[in-house]
């Protein structure tokens, strides 16, 4: 079945090297029951593990199934051991959190037919432990956790099984169980290879091979075994399919992520604060560039707004002075201009508004019927006064929701009449909410007539706006605008100065990068955030590394492949990061919604920071998940199944 021809191992630390073989020859026929002595330091555990497949020989030729496997790579090796070997450890390596059943059928993942439970059923009850399918490694003997053991090195139906000192940590009678369980199987034509430093274990055996200082002393046979089947009908696998399924992974994931708790949370913990503070942020960004658009939405677009010119005390002409004051006449002027599309006058001032026995001091605008086109006012109730009711200066008033709520409270104040200024003004319209603004709904708009003769007693306006027909025409109605105001005026170009025209579009655009600026600052302290949480998980996945090292040498031993250690330890970094990414989008939300609610700031939790959030929280899991999966999956068999 299996033959070495002078086979060598040297270790190597540092300095020193120790041959641990030395020129060992040994051929293993099929169904042979091996027993291999000697004492601590005689090779015997090296023979066994390169007779496993668990490691190579430094030299000579390993002849299995009349194959070569000497030189074989960590794959090919693997790929035998998964679907050819089973073995058996003193400790049992039974994996915590996890029962009898589903430790039994571990190595049926990477076989490819993880969903053959029944097949674990058959096995375990082969061992006589049927009854204890359900109950986890602590929950039972040395004996049964043995039992388990064997149970979980013939899942695959192995043509040979290596059992390194099996006996060595049980009592006497569920020793005589496990041997019993081993006699039987080699009476059903079983290969078995069984290290052990203990005379009467070793006599259970049909053949003992003696060791010392790395070379065989004795190799003594008590009966020439006669294979039960012939040679020729064990193939060597080659093409069976193998490798665990991206839902085995996900299993393997969740179950070591559930069996200790306190590690996940805090590996979570970082992800988790970091995806909240990216998603209150952004929600506080996202608010404030709303509230700010509203705003703006407010401004109207292409507006240009003509103000008062700057009056001087000395070095302008008194026609200038003069011309600081705009007049309803310089409204009318304005209207021929080409390219404006609208035009208002405005007027403002505080007053004192009253209804009953509810008053409130507001902010009080006059201004003509196109305001409301201009600035995207048009009445959500009722409807806006017109070109007569500003002629006739009559008293009526649009009002903004926050007077609503004071003077009128849960009433129609449609057709109502308040007192503005002690006057009785009649409520036909009330303006569009502005939004996350407050202070935009607390307002009165009246006819801009009305305003300056019967409520403020003004003369002159505060300022004209006009609404340019498209951008393009922006410059050049500037223009046109200061040269009809200076031929009125008769004011020369030295006295431009006293014509002061605001491109509110230009506000804007300064406002609104502002905003975008601010956004993206928070959005990147958040990120900051998400970074140091990767880091966290980074370090906590090293040390998972470090605490599950012998659960890796077993995975290994029985058939896992780096790539799906690799892709384990990639996924469970990638599910902690997902978990702490989910609860950090609640967590963030409720921020959101507890800043809105307890400190009045405008916040919206957008759909794209959650995408982003998530998107990070996945790629931070991939990233900081690499350099741990790839420790895992390059750990040596051997050393990670001797690690204490």
């Amino acid at each position: 079945m299996l033959e070495l021809r002078q086979i060598n191992k040297t270790y190597t630390n540092g300095k020193i090297s120790f041959q641990a073989l030395k020129d060992i020859d040994l051929t293993i026929q099929q169904g042979e029951f091996v027993a291999i002595m000697g004492a601590s330091g005689s090779g015997k555990s090296t023979l066994l593990h390169i007779l496993g497949f668990l490691d190579n020989p430094e030299n000579g030729e390993y002849i299995f199934l009349k194959k070569n496997v000497a030189r074989m790579n960590a794959d090919q090796l693997c790929h035998i051991r998964r679907h050819m070997a089973g073995f058996v450890f003193q400790q049992f390596h039974l994996l915590p959190g996890i029962n009898a059943l589903d430790n039994v059928t571990v190595p049926l993942i990477y076989a490819g037919q993880s969903k053959n439970k029944k097949l674990g059923l058959e096995k375990l009850a082969s061992v006589g432990l049927a009854e204890r399918a359900a109950h986890n490694p602590n929950e039972m003997s040395g004996g049964e956790r043995q039992r388990v053991a064997i149970a979980r090195a013939l899942m695959n139906d192995p043509v040979i099984l290596f059992a390194d000192e099996p006996t060595g940590n049980l009592d006497t009678k569920s020793e005589e169980e496990v041997l019993k369980i081993l006699k039987d199987l080699n009476q059903n034509g079983m290969t078995i290879v069984m290290v052990t430093h203990e005379k009467e274990i070793a006599a259970q055996a049909e053949r003992i091979i003696t060791m010392r200082d790395g070379r065989i002393i004795s190799d003594e046979r008590k009966t020439k075994k006669t294979a039960v089947e012939n040679l020729d009908t064990l193939n060597f696998v080659e093409h069976k399919k193998a490798g665990a399924e991206l839902l085995d992974h996900l299993r393997q994931a969740w179950r070591s992520i559930t069996a200790n708790k306190l590690r996940t949370l805090l590996s979570m913990l970082g992800i988790l604060i970091g995806v909240a503070a990216v998603i209150a942020m952004l929600a506080v960004g996202s608010g404030a560039s709303r509230s700010i658009e509203a705003n703006l939405t407010s401004l109207g677009s292409n507006l240009l707004t003509i103000r008062q010119g700057s009056q001087r005390t000395t070095g302008v002409s008194l026609g200038a002075a003069a011309y600081s004051r705009l007049t309803l006449a310089n409204l009318n002027e304005l209207r021929a201009v080409p390219h404006i599309a609208r035009i208002s006058g405005q007027v403002t001032g505080r007053a004192q508004v009253a209804n009953e026995n509810a008053n409130w001091n507001t902010t009080v605008y006059g201004v003509s019927p196109a305001y409301a086109g201009m600035h995207n006012s048009a009445p959500t109730l009722g409807r806006f006064f017109g070109l007569t009711e500003m002629q006739e200066r009559q008293r009526v008033a649009v009002i903004g929701s926050a007077i609503v709520e004071k003077l009128f409270a849960d009433e129609n104040p449609i057709g109502k009449t308040m007192k503005l200024n002690k006057q009785n003004f009649t409520v036909i319209g009330v303006a569009p909410d502005r939004g996350f603004s407050r202070n935009g709904n607390d307002m009165v708009l009246i006819p801009l007539t009305t305003a300056m003769y019967r409520a403020m007693g003004k003369k002159y306006l505060d300022n004209i706006e006009v609404e340019i027909d498209a951008a393009e025409n922006i410059a050049g109605a500037k223009t046109a605008i200061k040269q009809t105001l200076r031929k009125t005026a008769d004011l020369t170009e030295a006295d431009e100065a006293a014509i002061d025209i605001w491109d509110m579009s230009e506000m804007q655009e300064a406002i609104k990068s502002t905003s975008a600026t601010l956004s993206i600052l928070l959005g990147t302290v958040a990120a900051i955030a998400l970074v140091v949480g990767g880091i966290g998980i980074m370090n906590i996945m090293l040390v998972s590394v470090t605490e599950r090292t012998r659960e890796i040498g077993l995975r290994k031993a029985i058939g896992a492949g780096q790539r799906d250690i690799l892709a384990q330890f990639l996924i469970e970094s990638v599910v902690l990061t997902s978990c702490g990414g989910l609860l950090g989008i609640l967590l963030g939300c409720a921020s959101a919604f507890a800043i809105a609610k307890i400190l009045d700031w405008a916040t919206y939790v957008s759909p794209a920071s959650i995408l982003l959030s998530s998107g990070f929280s996945i790629g931070v899991g991939l990233l900081f998940g690499i350099m741990p999966a790839r420790q895992a999956a390059g750990l040596n068999t051997i050393e990670a199944l001797r690690y204490e």
